[in-house]
C-alpha cells in the first residue's frame, strides 16, 4: 500500500468530508498533510466556522437554496456540517428534512451536485451484494431505504426519493448522536411511474414503470439477504413506500431481523405521544378515547394498531380497542359492508351504515380526536372543526400531512374555527398563533421524536429486534419531556430546541426495555444512560 493510502495527504484530506477541516487545521497539521499554501494561511476554531456557515445561511432567503448550501456542506465537511445543524436543531432541522426536504426530492434531478448513498436499480437483480461492497465503509449500523413511490405526501418521485434517506440519517446523527459513518442512504430504484419524470431528459433513474408483484419481492429480498451477509448487526428502516408494499415488506422482516417502518410506526409512536401529552389536558384515561382517522392508508392504520396495543396495555380488550380507531378514506368511512378493503384495514372496519362524508362521520362517531394523514389539503373544514368543538370541550386536531402545502387544515384554522379550545398538532410547522389576546404555540407531530432515538438506543443496545412496545415505551418518554409550562401553551410535543437532551432520554427509556425484552446483544451496564452518553456523536475535529 502506497504512503499516500495509508496517510492521505493534500487534496485527498481536502477532499474527504470526514477528514476535512477546512481552515480548522491547525499549523502543525498543516505541514504533516502537506496543506501548506493550499488553504488561507489564518487558523479558525471550529465555532468561527459555525458563525460564517450560517451568516451565510441566514443571509439567504429561500430555503431550498439554504437546503443545498448545507447539502454541500455535508459532502465537504461532515463535522462542520452538524456542528451547524446541531447548533440550532429547531432552525436547520425544517431545512435538512421536512418541509424543505419535499421541494428538494421534486426538484432532485435538476439539483443534483454530488452523489451520496447508494442507488440499487432492478436491473442489477442477481449483483445487489456486488454493488452494496462498493460502499467505502466496512460496517454500516442503519440503512434508510425508499423505492420512492410516496415521498411525504408528494407521491411517486422515483429516484428522486434519496432525498429522504439522507436527510432521515442527518437527524439520526444530530437528534440523537449516531455517529454518521455508520449510516447508508438507499434507493431501491425499481422504475416510476410518474409520467413527467420519465419525459424529463434530467431524470436519473431508470425509465421504465414500476416493477410489481413477485419480482419486485424476490428484488427486496435479495437486498435484506445481502444487507445480512454484508452487515449482520445493521437495522433496516423503510421509509416512505406504498401501502400495497410496506405492510407485506414489514410483516415479512419484522421477526427475522432488527427492523421498522418510520411510515407505520415511527409516525404511530409520534402520535401517540402527542396523545400521551394532550391527555393531561383533558384529563380523561386513554381507554375512554375514540380516534377518527382521515386517511386509511399505512400512517393511518399503524397508529390505529398502536394505540389499539396501549389501550390493551392498560386493561382494554385489542378487539374492543381497535373499534375505538375509525378509518376515513375517499370511499368514506370503512365499515364490514365494504368489499374494497386491504386486510391491514379490516382490523379498523366498523359494524355501521356506510357514510360517505367526513363531518358526518364525526357526528355520527362523536370521536374525541381526528387525526389526518390522507395528504390531501383543507379537509378539516370549519364544519369540521366546529363539530369536533361540539362534541368536546378540548377537540384533539390532528393534521399531520406533510409538507405544509398538504396539511389538512392550518393551525389558525383549528384554533380559530374551535374558539381556542382545540388541543392541536401538525405533521408540518406553523407559527404561533394569538386569537383574541391569547397565543397559541402549535406543536409538530415530527417523527424526529421517535426514529433518531430509537436508532440510538439500538446502535448502544446492538438490538437483535424492534418491537411495536418499544415504540409505546418512546412514545411515553415523549409525552414526558413536556412541561406544565408547554402544556399552557398549547404545546404538545417537547420544543425542538431542546430535540437532543429530549432523544437521549427517549433512548435511554428504549434502551432500558431492550435490555428487559431480552433483546440486546451486550451485557446490561449499571448505568444505561451512561453507556448512551458515552456512545454519542459530538461534532468535533479528530485526530485523522
Amino acid at each position: 500500500m502506497t504512503a499516500a493510502r495509508e496517510h492521505p495527504i493534500g487534496y485527498e484530506v481536502l477532499r474527504n468530508p470526514q477528514l476535512n477541516k477546512g481552515t480548522a487545521f491547525t499549523e502543525e497539521e498543516r505541514r504533516k498533510y502537506r496543506l501548506e499554501g493550499l488553504l488561507p494561511p489564518a487558523v479558525t476554531t471550529i465555532e468561527l466556522q459555525v458563525a460564517r456557515r450560517r451568516a451565510e445561511i441566514a443571509a439567504l432567503d429561500n430555503d431550498l437554496q439554504k437546503y443545498l448550501v448545507l447539502s454541500d456542506l455535508q459532502s465537504r465537511n461532515e463535522t462542520l456540517f452538524y456542528a451547524v445543524v446541531m447548533s440550532d436543531l429547531a432552525t436547520y432541522m425544517p431545512l435538512v428534512y421536512t418541509p424543505t426536504v419535499g421541494e428538494a426530492c421534486q426538484k432532485f434531478a435538476h439539483i443534483f451536485r454530488q452523489a451520496r448513498g447508494l442507488y440499487l436499480p432492478i436491473s442489477a437483480r442477481g449483483r445487489l451484494r456486488e454493488l452494496l461492497q462498493n460502499w467505502p465503509e466496512r460496517e454500516v449500523r442503519f440503512i434508510v431505504v425508499t423505492d420512492g413511490e410516496r415521498i411525504l405526501g408528494l407521491g411517486d418521485l422515483g429516484s428522486g426519493g434519496m432525498g429522504i434517506p439522507i436527510g432521515k440519517l442527518a437527524l439520526y446523527t444530530a437528534c440523537a448522536g449516531v455517529p454518521p459513518q455508520y449510516c447508508l442512504p438507499v434507493v431501491l430504484d425499481v422504475g416510476t411511474n410518474n409520467q413527467a419524470l420519465l419525459d424529463d431528459p434530467l431524470y436519473q433513474g431508470l425509465r421504465r414503470h414500476r416493477v410489481r408483484g413477485d419480482e419486485y419481492m424476490a428484488f427486496v429480498d435479495e437486498f435484506v439477504v445481502a444487507v445480512q451477509q454484508l452487515y449482520p448487526n445493521c437495522c433496516i428502516q423503510w421509509e416512505d413506500f406504498a401501502s400495497l408494499n410496506a405492510f407485506p415488506i414489514l410483516e415479512r422482516y419484522r421477526d427475522k431481523i432488527c427492523t421498522f417502518n418510520d411510515d407505520i410506526q415511527g409516525t404511530a409512536g409520534v402520535a401517540l405521544a402527542g396523545i400521551y401529552a394532550a391527555l393531561r389536558l383533558t384529563a380523561q384515561p386513554l381507554t375512554e378515547q375514540r380516534f377518527l382517522f382521515l386517511g386509511a392508508g399505512s400512517a393511518a392504520t399503524g397508529i390505529a394498531e398502536l394505540i389499539s396495543r396501549a389501550m390493551a396495555r392498560q386493561g382494554l380488550d385489542i378487539a374492543a380497542a381497535r373499534r375505538r380507531n375509525a378509518l376515513f378514506d375517499i370511499n368514506g368511512l370503512v365499515v364490514t359492508s365494504r368489499t374494497d378493503l386491504a386486510d391491514f384495514q379490516k382490523p379498523f372496519a366498523q359494524y355501521r351504515a356506510p357514510i360517505s362524508t367526513f363531518v358526518e362521520a364525526v357526528r355520527a362517531l362523536r370521536p374525541t380526536g381526528i387525526i389526518g394523514v390522507s395528504t390531501v389539503p383543507k379537509l378539516f373544514t370549519r364544519e369540521v372543526i366546529a363539530a369536533m368543538a361540539e362534541i368536546n370541550h378540548r377537540p384533539i386536531i390532528f393534521p399531520y400531512s406533510n409538507p405544509t402545502s398538504r396539511s389538512e387544515c392550518t393551525a389558525e384554522e383549528a384554533y380559530r374555527w374551535s374558539d381556542g379550545r382545540a388541543i392541536f398538532a401538525s405533521g408540518s410547522p406553523f407559527p404561533p398563533v394569538e386569537i383574541a389576546g391569547r397565543r397559541f404555540v402549535p406543536g409538530q407531530g415530527n417523527n424526529v421524536y421517535i426514529f433518531p432515538a430509537m436508532g440510538m438506543a439500538v446502535f448502544a443496545t446492538e438490538a437483535q429486534r424492534i418491537t411495536d412496545d418499544l415504540f409505546i415505551l418512546a412514545a411515553a418518554a415523549v409525552a414526558d419531556q413536556v412541561t406544565d409550562a408547554d402544556l399552557a401553551s398549547g404545546l404538545i410535543y417537547p420544543p425542538q430546541g431542546r430535540i437532543l437532551e429530549t432523544s437521549l432520554r427517549v433512548t435511554e427509556r428504549i434502551a432500558t426495555g431492550i435490555f428487559e425484552l431480552g433483546l440486546a446483544r451486550v451485557p446490561r451496564p449499571a448505568d444505561v444512560g451512561a453507556l448512551i452518553r458515552s456512545r454519542a456523536y459530538r461534532p468535533r475535529y479528530r485526530e485523522i
